[in-house]
């Protein structure tokens, strides 16, 4: 009787060759902890320690976009105002991307060693386009933190290449806002905007934040107009100087020379994040 055959070895798959592990829920920290490891390895890289955040809708188009909209639009009224109305919006497209260019041509006139106060986006169309668009022309780094949607967005041609990320967790991409921010600029904006921006408000009124970290609210009679913020302060549900936290205004000129104001002021001495 011939013996039985030796048993074969077993290779098993190293757990992280194993895609079906990796994208169960019982390795979800692990996608976690890679949505901080590897952003943070490429700014590290890039000597990325600070930024300046520009937030705003992605549905506002360049004047030119607009204006080919409206010529395209004639004769069907419903496309027609819709394209009018794209048209109005657009200046917050052409203001953010002045602004971002400006911010970068200052940044990268400081003597300070490292890359400072680098343009930092959602990486998405619209106003996020705009500011990537901005910095790109003034010849700056620039990031794109975008986030994978049912409806697929990719990021604008206008990011540093290897500085445009992708999140599938919201609060992972948020988190990348907040910690390296040293200003923000908010435009006009739907869901998300205001989303990301309630939740710096919180942080600095709670003082969970407690960087010194100017706010812009670019558009006046947007904000006005959206939210009431004076409404908070007359119900009690906020304090008069919690509405000393941000600064509004129309001006691009305004808006840089804030900026640049307080960044000279509280931020250029202390690079990288400091929550």
């Amino acid at each position: 009787m011939k013996p039985a055959p030796a048993p074969r070895p077993i290779r098993a798959e190293k757990a992280y060759h194993n895609r079906s592990f990796l994208n169960s829920t019982d390795a979800r920290p692990l996608r976690i902890l890679a949505e901080y490891i590897e952003p943070k390895a490429r700014f590290d890289r890039h000597e990325i320690e600070d930024t300046i955040v520009f937030m705003g809708s992605a549905r506002v188009c360049s004047r030119e976009q607009a204006e080919a909209a409206v010529l395209a639009a004639k004769g069907d009224r419903t496309a027609l105002r819709a394209a009018r109305q794209q048209l109005a919006m657009s200046h917050y497209y052409e203001e953010a991307r002045e602004l971002a260019r400006r911010l970068t041509e200052w940044s990268k006139s400081l003597e300070s060693a490292g890359r400072r106060f680098v343009v930092c986006t959602g990486g998405g169309p619209g106003i996020m386009e705009a500011a990537n668009r901005g910095a790109s022309e003034a010849r700056g780094l620039n990031v794109g933190l975008n986030i994978s949607l049912p409806t697929e967005q990719a990021g604008n041609p206008y990011i540093t290449r290897e500085l445009s990320l992708n999140f599938h967790y919201f609060f992972m991409r948020k988190f990348w806002f907040a910690y390296l921010a040293k200003a923000l600029l908010l435009f006009p904006g739907g869901f998300g905007t205001l989303d990301e921006m309630f939740e710096v408000l919180t942080l600095r009124q709670t003082h969970k934040m407690k960087k010194p970290l100017p706010i812009v609210l670019f558009g006046t009679g947007f904000w006005d107009e959206v939210i009431d913020f004076e409404a908070l302060v007359r119900y009690g549900t906020i304090r008069p100087e919690d509405l000393q936290v941000f600064h509004r205004t129309d001006s691009v000129d305004d808006a840089y020379d804030y900026v640049t104001r307080r960044l000279a002021e509280h931020a250029l001495a202390a690079p990288g994040p400091t929550l």
